[in-house]
């Protein structure tokens, strides 16, 4: 959580500097520092919100997969199946390279 803060912290600074540059205004004139710990405030606290959307996305997918995987377990025993599920992430073996080339 801290380094996305960081970074978006940083990325504000970054884009005050870009400003100033676009408007050939010296970087660290004295009436103008004020703006910097504003820009740096506003990036970190989009990091932290990025940090909660990211975490929310991770419990509604984690919730999904449990629930999947549940499904495939009553349909596994309404079958009569034993052994391991089939799609489940226990039993696949993904070969290095397999996404890039679609086999």
């Amino acid at each position: 959580m801290v380094h996305k803060i960081l970074f978006w912290g940083g990325f504000g600074l970054a884009v005050r500097f870009w400003q100033l540059g676009i408007e050939m205004r010296p970087f660290f004139n004295r009436e103008s520092l004020w703006a910097y710990p504003v820009f740096a405030a506003a990036g970190g606290s989009f990091g932290y919100w990025l940090t909660g959307v990211e975490q929310n996305q991770l419990n509604i997918l984690t919730g999904r997969r449990n629930a999947l995987l549940e499904k495939r377990r009553r349909r596994a025993e309404r079958e009569g199946r034993e052994g391991p599920i089939e799609g489940g992430h226990e039993d696949k073996q993904v070969q290095p390279g397999a996404m890039l080339t679609g086999s």
